[in-house]
C-alpha cells in the first residue's frame, strides 16, 4: 500500500471519488457536493487558512486502486488551548481493512507531529462544527446536509488505533405533525408576548445587521465552551451566501430585549434530500434538476443548525419564544413533516433538556474522538461540561483563576 499527498488534479479527483467504492451499495449515503469538499481545502475560499493549515492524503493498494483518504489540519487559534497542542483529522474514508485504516491514521498523525501537535481530534472539519463533525455510531439513516455519515466499521478502526471518546453528539428529531407538549407552548407564548422582548425574522435587505447580531449573541453564548474562539463576519457571511438558494427568511429568527440582540435560531430545509440525486456534481444539468426538485417540494425535512441565547438570558425561556414565533412560518408550509435538531454535545445538558421538553426523539449519535500521541500522557479525556447557569459559570471561572 502507498500513501500519496493530494497535490494535483488527479489526486484531488481520487480523493473525491473514493467514496464511490466505499458506499457503492449503501442506500442511505448522500455524497456531498465535490465543490463543498474542495472549498474546505481552498485557501482562497476557507478563512481558516488565515490562521491554520491543512493537508490531504489518499491511499492506494498494490493494484494501484485508491482505497482510502484522510485529511489533517491545524487551527492555530485552538490548537494550543489544551494540555497537549491538538490538531484535527477528518474526511476519513476507507475500505473495510484495518491495516489500510491505520496507514491513513499514521499519515495524518505523522504530519501533525511535524506541525508541533501532540494530539488530534477526529473526525472533525477544518471549519465550524456544524458540518462534517463526529463519527456516526448510532442511527445509520439518511443524513441531513453537513451531518457526518460513515459505515459502522469505522468505529472499530478509531478505537483500536487508540482514539478515546472526547464527547458524544446527540441528534434528535421532531415530528412536526405531532403536537408539542402543552406546557412548552404555554411557556413559549408567555415569553413571546412579554413587552420588552421583540422577535424578528431574517431579511436579506438587513443581512449585515442580522449577521452582526448573530455574532454578538454567539460570542457571548459560547464563551464558556471549552477552548472557545469567537466568530467574526468573514466566517459567517459566506455561510449565509452559500445557503441563499434554500434559505427561507421567515424561519431564521432573532430575539431582542429592548433592541439588544439576545438570541437566534438558524434552520434550513434539508438540501441533502435533493443532493442525494446529484452524486456530488453540480453541473449545468444538475443545476436544472436542483431547481425542479426544489419547486416540487422535495425538501420535506428541516435542520436546526444552531440555536444560541446570551448567557444572562438563558433562563428566561427565550428558546421557547423563538419556537413560538416559528409556528406560523413552519406549519404554513405543509410539505415539511420533520425537524432535525443537530447536534447537541453531552457537555451541554441545558440544551438537551430543552429538546426533551419539546418532545424530541432520539435520532442519531456521533462521537468526537481524541488521540494523544504519547502513550505515557494518555488519560481519560472528556470535554468539560458547560455550566447550567450564571452562578455556576462564575464559580467555575473563579476556581480556574
Amino acid at each position: 500500500m502507498q500513501i500519496k499527498a493530494v497535490d494535483n488534479k488527479v489526486t484531488r479527483q481520487s480523493f473525491l471519488n473514493v467514496v464511490g467504492k466505499i458506499y457503492l451499495n449503501d442506500k442511505h449515503y448522500v455524497r456531498p457536493l465535490d465543490n463543498d469538499i474542495e472549498s474546505i481545502f481552498n485557501p482562497n475560499a476557507n478563512p481558516y487558512f488565515k490562521h491554520g493549515t491543512a493537508i490531504r492524503f489518499i491511499l492506494k493498494n498494490d493494484e494501484d486502486e485508491v482505497i482510502g483518504r484522510i485529511a489533517a489540519f491545524v487551527n492555530d487559534k485552538k490548537a494550543h488551548g489544551f494540555d497537549q497542542p491538538t490538531g484535527g483529522l477528518g474526511f476519513f474514508e476507507c475500505v473495510n481493512d484495518k491495516d489500510a485504516a491505520f496507514k491513513l491514521f499514521d499519515a495524518a498523525v505523522n504530519w501533525l507531529k511535524t506541525q508541533g501537535m501532540e494530539a488530534a481530534d477526529g473526525p472533525i472539519n477544518f471549519g465550524e462544527n456544524d458540518n462534517f463533525w463526529g463519527l456516526l455510531v448510532e442511527g445509520f439513516t439518511d443524513p441531513t446536509y453537513g451531518m457526518q455519515y460513515n459505515p459502522p466499521y469505522y468505529q472499530v478502526f478509531y478505537e483500536d488505533y487508540g482514539f478515546q471518546n472526547y464527547f458524544e453528539q446527540v441528534t434528535n428529531r421532531l415530528d412536526i405533525k405531532k403536537p408539542f407538549p402543552e406546557r412548552f407552548w404555554k411557556i413559549a407564548e408567555w415569553v413571546g408576548k412579554k413587552p420588552n422582548y421583540q422577535f424578528k425574522h431574517f431579511t436579506w435587505d438587513k443581512k449585515d445587521k442580522f449577521i452582526n447580531d448573530m455574532i454578538e449573541v454567539y460570542n457571548d453564548a459560547w464563551k464558556f465552551h471549552e477552548n472557545f474562539t469567537p466568530l467574526d463576519y468573514s466566517k459567517v457571511a459566506p455561510m449565509f451566501e452559500k445557503t441563499k438558494p434554500i434559505l427561507i427568511e421567515e424561519i431564521l429568527y432573532f430575539a431582542y430585549h429592548k433592541d439588544e440582540p439576545i438570541g437566534f435560531i438558524l434552520m434550513y430545509p434539508d438540501v441533502n434530500q435533493i443532493f442525494k440525486r446529484l452524486n456530488g456534481k453540480l453541473n449545468f444539468i444538475n443545476k436544472l434538476r436542483f431547481l425542479w426538485l426544489k419547486r416540487m417540494k422535495t425538501m420535506t425535512r428541516l435542520r436546526v443548525v444552531i440555536l444560541g441565547v446570551k448567557t444572562k438570558f438563558q433562563k428566561s425561556g427565550i428558546e421557547s419564544g423563538l419556537f413560538y414565533h416559528l409556528q406560523t412560518p413552519v406549519f404554513s408550509r405543509p410539505w415539511f413533516n420533520e425537524m432535525e435538531l443537530s447536534w447537541v454535545g453531552d457537555f451541554n445538558p441545558k440544551m438537551r433538556a430543552l429538546q426533551e421538553s419539546m418532545g424530541a426523539e432520539f435520532s442519531k449519535k456521533h462521537i468526537t474522538y481524541r488521540y494523544i500521541f504519547d502513550p505515557a500522557k494518555r488519560k481519560e479525556v472528556r470535554a468539560a461540561a458547560i455550566p447550567r447557569d450564571s452562578k455556576e459559570r462564575t464559580r467555575q471561572t473563579e476556581q480556574s483563576l
